[in-house]
């Protein structure tokens, strides 16, 4: 399964022959202004929640791909009245397969507004089982104990934020790992914003210390998972 970071919260997994991209936020991140929003075409679309920083570039990208979107009940209504009719709609704990493999959508603790005010629902995450293997996306979280439900899933790889101030930072996400029982992580929601800048190298000294693989893709790059 191939992961390609766009920088931010924003990546694409490739499994199935099938595309996922994940809360598209690229042109206004001056981190990834060498990625060329209008060459993107996913089959799918997943929203973790309703922020701009999350959502900026759906509309463009869904435009250009006709990409199924995928997300929480509320904002898929909210879509169905902005000119995206068939999004399909879940909700915490509940679980769909699709023609790539399943989603279940679980919790997540944040906030979760859309950019015009409107109702956007709980945040949450997402666990994709696809090619044998199993892929937690946290979204945007604080550590919570509900992370205990995942541990007996036996996870191949966790997505987990690490940019600390809107989110868990480096610390945070090293509990989380011990909760889920999951010692490869991709991280992200990182750098994109002064309060969010990490210092790279201490934490990956961190998280090496904790005995977990800690992944920093560079904006563009792709890795296997």
């Amino acid at each position: 399964m191939k992961f390609t970071y766009y920088g931010h919260a924003t990546f694409e997994l490739e499994t199935g022959g099938k595309k996922l991209l994940f809360d598209p936020f690229i042109t206004h991140n001056e981190l990834a202004k060498h990625i060329d929003v209008s060459s993107l075409k996913p089959d799918y679309i997943l929203l973790s929640h309703g922020h701009g920083d999350h959502i900026a570039d759906l509309f463009e990208i869904h435009k250009n791909s006709g990409a199924k979107v995928i997300c929480i009940a509320e904002i898929a209504g909210w879509l169905g009245g902005k000119g995206i009719p068939d999004a399909h709609g879940m909700n915490i704990g509940g679980g769909f397969n699709f023609d790539f493999g399943k989603v279940k959508m679980v919790n997540a603790i944040h906030s979760s507004g859309l950019p015009d005010g409107s109702y956007g629902g709980n945040p949450g995450g997402f666990i994709i089982y696809a090619e044998g293997k199993k892929i937690y996306y946290s979204g945007d979280t604080a550590l919570t104990y509900d992370m205990k439900l995942l541990a007996d899933e036996k996870l191949d790889w966790a997505i987990l934020p690490i940019g600390d101030n809107y989110t868990m930072g480096a610390d945070d996400a090293i509990k989380a790992t011990e909760f889920i029982n999951c010692k490869k992580v991709v991280g992200v929601h990182y750098d994109t914003f002064p309060v969010i800048k990490i210092d790279k190298q201490a934490t990956a000294d961190k998280f090496s210390k904790a005995g977990v693989d800690l992944k920093l893709v560079p904006i563009g790059d792709s890795i296997e998972l």
